[in-house]
């Protein structure tokens, strides 16, 4: 029996079937909808509308969009700028980013079938690694969720500046200048992807110095010209995060977490990622964090036996197979720079972070797989059937694992159920479910939640300001109004919670009050739609016209709406500006063809002005969606009896 790399001839052929693999399993994620992140990060976000914003993108944080209380240690350009070209493309429909995902998974197995093959010159490994990594069910939450993009981003680009960095050799005397350039624009675009990025310089230079064919005939000047590049761009781009963005990691997310706490956690979560590469069961989209409760935690204990193993492991590559002791450093730095819990959110386990570093882990299984099939002697012939039928039970457990983790991220209440069933202690998701059931009319079940999710996290935010606008609601204003200060007090930056609170304020009538809670949510969260339409309705109910036509005016700036369009039209009509008027009830019965009080208004514009049948239809629109509108009635009726009789046709 040939050897694998001899099954197809050409690589095209290779090609097509690794495309395949990477996206079939993922095809039933098209019809999924945005959940968890995506809603803010797209649905919410202005960014992602138009090229005004193109500054902000690039030069702000990945939540500045939220104002203050975006405050962030993460910087995603390449997201947000990725977004904003699926938006062009697809509107506000979720399979044009889920397909992204998907494609973008496939470009990402592509170009680790290049490294691989670059990399260790074998052409079969480098198919078996590709395969392995395109069905990996840890993948999945990269891939299936639309906000798991800046992994795929990382790990395309960080990929694809390596297999640049390899080719960069002297040709014919010189360097090639070409393969530097498209490392270098290759490597930039990896750091606007993720921060891990970052440790790419350093795998360079280790491959350059321990691992390149021509380590011993190249002097240390020409090894130092093939990777300075990117240590220079490292420091460029850490000079603009302390310049622009107050540094790599301004905000310290557990400052109750010292250092040797986060030593041992962190020895803790190399287990708890070698665990879930090895063996992806019960995956789940938010892992609890507990700290380590000391160097005898049984979790620690298995960290280190983990880097132990690993080490052992890496001596005796060192000493039989050194390129392929390269993929133990892989794994190990890209994942490095997750396993600091004091700068990491609330999420600090998360299977995503796998994406890049399985990639080692693949290395190591389809070399693995490899050397056991060349060594197979004329008298172990059996062993490569065998060989080949447990790769390909292997893949096959992959891809069914895959497609039926894949349902898991198809809408929010199938995610969250299902994450709580893991982590029934994720006060954070809990509180996301009560969201869920509040928007399908369930308050009870909303209720029943968010109180149980206070129990979890007494100092939740989200609890409390949910909790706070559900009694709102329901008319408890002085236990509402309570609840809402309790989360300003923790996060006096939180515009919802005034928002919240103005809400609660205005019903009380403390108009006062209301008003300073309502501005104090712009001045927070400037680019927050909501926040001035809400401010713009107060501004109507006090018969401030112009300072309502300033808020509705911003708001359909960021983010175009039917009811900011209606808001301004009834103003216009105050003001007698009928012309102003009607566009504005245009625009938004464009943007939404139920919006009733638009059609209702277009149609009186209509029929004052002479227009009687499109006066008729825009009343017949309205009724659609008011179907018991009496002035609506009436004045369709009025219309009906005024118009003209038909003529009879000729006998």
């Amino acid at each position: 029996m040939s050897s694998p790399h001899q099954f197809f001839k050409s690589d095209a052929a290779l090609f097509v079937l690794l495309l395949l693999l990477a996206i079939l399993p993922y095809a039933n994620t098209l019809a999924a909808s945005f959940v968890y992140d995506d809603i803010p990060q797209l649905v919410e976000n202005p960014y992602v509308r138009s090229f005004h914003h193109l500054r902000e993108t690039f030069g702000t944080t990945v939540w500045s969009f939220q104002g203050a209380q975006g405050i962030t240690n993460y910087y995603r350009p390449l997201m947000t700028f990725g977004y904003l070209l699926c938006y062009l493309l697809f509107g506000p429909l979720p399979y044009g980013f889920h397909l992204a995902n998907v494609l973008l998974h496939g470009a990402v197995v592509l170009v680790l079938f290049g490294v691989t093959r670059r990399l260790f010159a074998n052409r079969g490994a480098a198919f078996a690694a590709a395969a392995l990594f395109a069905l990996h069910p840890i993948h999945t939450e990269s891939v299936a969720w639309v906000a798991g993009v800046p992994d795929l981003q990382l790990a395309l680009f960080y990929l694809l500046t390596f297999w640049f960095f390899l080719g960069v050799v002297r040709r014919e005397g010189g360097s090639a200048l070409g393969m530097q350039l498209a490392m270098a624009t290759s490597f930039v675009l990896a750091l606007l992807s993720k921060e891990p990025a970052l440790t790419l310089p350093l795998l360079a230079t280790l491959y350059e110095h321990f691992y390149r064919d021509d380590r011993a005939q190249t002097s240390l000047g020409v090894k130092i010209s093939r990777y300075a590049s990117l240590w220079l761009l490292a420091g460029a781009y850490l000079v603009f995060r302390a310049r622009f963005l107050g540094g790599l990691a301004p905000v310290l997310q557990r400052p109750g977490l010292s250092w040797p706490d986060a030593l041992l956690s962190g020895f803790a979560l190399v287990a708890q990622y070698a665990g879930k590469l090895l063996w992806p069961a019960r995956l789940c989209m938010f892992h609890v964090f507990h700290k380590a409760s000391g160097p005898t935690d049984a979790r620690v204990l298995a960290g280190l036996a983990v880097l132990i193993l690993s080490g052992t492991l890496f001596v005796l590559l060192w000493r039989q197979e050194r390129a392929v002791s390269f993929a133990l450093l892989w794994v190990f730095l890209t994942l490095a720079p997750v396993l600091n819990a004091r700068w990491m959110a609330a999420n600090v386990f998360a299977e995503r972070y796998l994406y890049l570093p399985s990639v080692g882990f693949c290395w190591l299984v389809a070399w693995t797989a490899e050397r056991a099939w060349s060594r197979a002697t004329s008298r172990e012939r059996a062993l490569r059937p065998a060989i080949a039928v447990a790769m390909g039970v292997l893949a096959a457990l992959y891809g069914v694992r895959t497609v039926t983790r894949n349902r898991d991220w198809h809408d929010e209440l199938t995610l969250y159920t299902r994450t709580l069933e893991f982590s029934p202690d994720a006060y954070l998701i809990r509180a996301n479910l009560g969201t869920v059931y509040w928007n399908m009319g369930r308050a009870a079940e909303a209720e029943r939640e968010w109180r149980e999710a206070l129990r979890q996290g007494p100092a939740a935010l989200v609890t409390l300001n949910n909790l706070g606008m559900l009694y709102t609601k329901q008319k408890r204003y002085p236990e509402g109004a309570e609840y809402l200060k309790k989360a300003i007090t923790l996060k006096p930056t939180y515009a919802m919670a005034h928002l919240n609170l103005g809400s609660a304020y205005e019903q009380m009538g403390l108009a006062d009050q209301a008003e300073a809670e309502y501005r104090e949510a712009v001045r927070l969260a400037p680019l927050s739609a909501e926040a001035r339409n809400l401010l713009g309705k107060f501004l109507i109910e006090a018969g401030r016209l112009p300072e309502a036509e300033e808020q509705f005016q911003r708001a359909v700036e960021i983010s175009p709406s039917a009811e900011a369009y209606e808001r301004l039209g009834d103003i216009y009509l105050c003001w007698g500006r009928n012309d102003h008027a009607e566009q504005a009830f245009a625009r938004a019965v464009a943007l939404d063809p139920f919006a009733g009080h638009a059609h209702f208004r277009l149609g009186a514009l209509y029929a004052a002005s002479g227009r009687r049948a499109e006066a008729a239809r825009e009343y017949e629109a309205g009724l659609q969606t008011e179907p018991a509108n009496p002035e609506a009635l009436a004045a369709l009726r009025q219309l009906k009896a005024e118009a003209p009789p038909t003529a009879s046709p000729p006998r």
